[in-house]
This record gives structure tokens, C-alpha cells and sequence, in this order.
């Protein structure tokens, strides 16, 4: 009889958008959506990466195309507010991201991903790292951490330092080539 192949236990990411695209755009680059879910699934193992995402309905085609990346994309309403001559769109997911990891999905993974610099998740690295769960939290850059995360020091990898791998690339008529 052979041997049996050991199932390899699910790997999710949770993705706070927001936070990840202000990250890198901060650094003066764009994010491939598609080239970083190819970057988790090569690097990390994930199955599953869910985006946490404020809902405009403006912006179905992104939706798609993230969609057809392999995203599980769950939706925030979003707050508008006028500044100026400019609208300010809010769409703060954090709540969403802790409920998605640390209980509606949390039977269903053995290790997480979680993509955010945000000191707002700070229970929830604790939390994981206490249940064993946690495998690594990738932040955009070093500039967008918290401080509150000096404790997680061994599950920390900063996007700034990959971004060779997950850099959008403009082709020569100034549109997305990845």
C-alpha cells in the first residue's frame, strides 16, 4: 500500500485594502492585484485571501477583475463626505477583517495571513499568535506601521521589500501590463 499524502492544512489572508494600496501608493507604486494573489499563493500557501473593501458601485470593473484574481472580496458601505472640491470616501473595514479571521472563518483556516500595518489589529495579531494561527503580516512599508506592532517582529514582512514581484508596470501606452 502506499503512503497516504498528507492534506496541507488551509492558509487565508485577510486583506485590509485600504491600508495596502495607501501603503505602497505612498511609496510612489501601484500594486498588480493579480501578481500579489499569485504572491501569496506561491509564497504563503493561501487558499483563501479575502479583500476587505469599501463598496462604490462606480467601481464594478475593479470588483471584477479582483474577482476573477482569486479575491473573496467582502464589502463595507462606504461614508461620503464633501471637503473642498473634493468628495472623501471612507470605508474603514477593520471591524469586518477582525469578525471574518477571528470568527466566521476561523474554523476553516490553520494558519493566517493578515495584510495590514495597522496598530488597530493589534488584539487580533495577539489573539492568533496565542491560537497558534498566525503565519506572517505583511505591511506596505515600513513608514506605514504602527509602533504597537514591535511585538510581532517575527511575523513581519514589509511589501516595500517584494515590490519586484507585485509592482503594477505601465506598458508603453500608459496602461496596466503585468
Amino acid at each position: 500500500m502506499g503512503a497516504k499524502k498528507k492534506k496541507e492544512k488551509p492558509v487565508y489572508a485577510f486583506i485590509d485594502s485600504q491600508n495596502l494600496n495607501l501603503g505602497v501608493r505612498s511609496q510612489g507604486w501601484k500594486l498588480d492585484f493579480g501578481k500579489f494573489r499569485v504572491y501569496l499563493r506561491d509564497k504563503y500557501r493561501v487558499d483563501k485571501a479575502f479583500l476587505f473593501i469599501g463598496y462604490i458601485p462606480t467601481n464594478q470593473k475593479l470588483y471584477d477583475f479582483l474577482k476573477r484574481n482569486d479575491y473573496i472580496l467582502v464589502f463595507k458601505p462606504i461614508i461620503q463626505s464633501k471637503k473642498g472640491n473634493y468628495f472623501r470616501v471612507k470605508g474603514n473595514v477593520d471591524a469586518e477583517l477582525v469578525l471574518y479571521s477571528a470568527a466566521i472563518e476561523y474554523l476553516n483556516y490553520d494558519k493566517a495571513v493578515v495584510v495590514s500595518g495597522d496598530g488597530d489589529f493589534f488584539c487580533l495579531y495577539d489573539y492568533l499568535e496565542q491560537k497558534s494561527k498566525l503565519l506572517q503580516i505583511i505591511i506596505p512599508n515600513k513608514s506605514s506601521e504602527s509602533s504597537l506592532l514591535s511585538k510581532f517582529q517575527s511575523y513581519k514582512i514589509f511589501l516595500e521589500f517584494e515590490k519586484e514581484k507585485v509592482i503594477l508596470l505601465a506598458n508603453k501606452n500608459g496602461r496596466r501590463s503585468s
